[in-house]
């Protein structure tokens, strides 16, 4: 299938090529292709994926048809938002299709999903399998993480409990697995009272031994060490991280781990905002994500940048590479998704302005900002037509 997206303004691509993620120091920086006086841009994609970007007079000498053309009329397009920390399934029998619609409208075109609300195995099985549908169905990407050490179970306790997740439920995972069912991260409330450094450890560990990414909670509510030991087991990414240390916070940068830092939930609970800027300083690619739950029903990628920027000193730039290609790095997805260059998967957003600055400074107009989700070169939403594929 080939989609011609054109009458462009600004391409916001965030990277045109090369690294997977942005760390902010002296040389990294979004990237954006900009028309020229008079002319429009526009991309060309082929069966999901850029094939060419730029003026849209070349594009269109290029292409011989197009399955699918989508106008523009003068706005902007950026990367699809990647949703790096979701808890979204907690009642019923499946993931609500209402929900990833309410996210899908404000720019999400790629999420992380836990597991964590059943505690025994049968119910994080069955969770697993919801989530599994989910994937296979709708029209985004869904990064699925195993969340069975999420609390302390009443029948239990940390230390027996955090010994049966690694024992017991690791390799009934693994068969799960090994049988084609997807599981892509690991994670674990690593919190003093919770599952303290040693008990994540132990479960964590197992987690990466059947090939799990490590993407765990930590430094929420104590300066326990979870940053630290993110970096010395090599965590993909590590979330919350409003009390880490400045030694945490070099070990994690030293060994490569995103922090995924949720605005919403630190606003809700009345916590020290997570320190961003001293995170951003050391090296650490920062990512964002909605922390969506029970407690914290936000569906809004645009409101996180936003509480980013005004709470904890972000930049507008900074806030786009952590919900786009910082996002997608700490799900290890930055090569395919998080950014509006050739090779990578077309997952875009149209917006009706000529700033695209305006989806954050706009607070709470995503909906109207947001003309066109595009994902895999594919409309699955638009004003006109609503929603497809769901």
């Amino acid at each position: 299938m080939r989609t011609v997206v054109r009458n462009v303004k600004t391409i916001v691509n965030v990277l045109r090529r090369g690294p997977t993620k942005l760390r902010f120091d002296e040389s990294d920086k979004i990237e954006i292709t900009t028309s020229g006086s008079g002319s429009r841009l526009a991309l060309l994609v082929d069966d999901g994926v850029i094939t060419d970007f730029g003026e849209e007079e070349c594009i269109l000498r290029k292409q011989v048809r197009a399955d699918c053309v989508v106008d523009c009329n003068g706005g902007c397009v950026i990367p699809g938002f990647v949703d790096a920390h979701t808890h979204p399934v907690w009642a019923g029998d499946r993931l609500h299709e209402f929900t990833l619609k309410g996210m899908v409208r404000k720019g999400t075109t790629t999420m992380e999903c836990k597991t964590g609300y059943g505690l025994r195995w049968e119910v994080e099985e069955k969770l697993l399998k919801v989530l599994n549908k989910a994937k296979r169905e709708l029209p985004i990407d869904i990064s699925i993480t195993f969340l069975s050490a999420h609390s302390v179970p009443r029948f239990s306790n940390a230390e027996e409990f955090s010994k049966h997740i690694a024992t017991e439920q690791i390799p009934k995972l693994k068969n799960l697995m090994d049988g084609g069912l997807s599981v892509d991260n690991i994670d674990v409330f690593c919190e003093k009272g919770v599952f303290e450094l040693e008990q994540s450890s132990r479960i964590l560990t197992a987690g990466k031994s059947i090939g799990l990414n490590l993407n765990f909670h930590a430094d929420e509510l104590s300066a326990l060490g979870g940053a630290e030991l993110a970096g010395k087991l090599g965590a993909r990414a590590a979330s919350h991280l409003e009390e880490a240390s400045p030694a945490g916070v070099a070990a994690m940068a030293a060994s490569g781990t995103a922090a995924v830092l949720l605005p919403t939930t630190a606003q809700l609970l009345r916590l020290r905002p997570p320190p961003a800027r001293a995170i951003i300083q050391a090296g650490v690619p920062v990512a964002l994500g909605t922390d969506f739950n029970p407690n914290a029903y936000c569906l809004s990628m645009p409101i996180v940048m936003y509480l980013a920027c005004t709470t904890m000193g972000m930049s507008p730039d900074e806030t786009l590479a952590a919900s786009t290609i910082n996002a997608a790095y700490s799900l290890a997805m930055s090569d395919r998704v998080g950014a509006i260059t050739v090779g990578r998967q077309a997952d875009l957003v149209v917006l009706n302005c000529d700033r695209w600055e305006n989806i954050i400074y706009r607070l709470g107009e995503a909906e109207s900002l947001i003309t066109h989700v595009i994902k895999k070169g594919q409309v699955i939403f638009s004003q006109e037509g609503g929603f497809f594929g769901f």
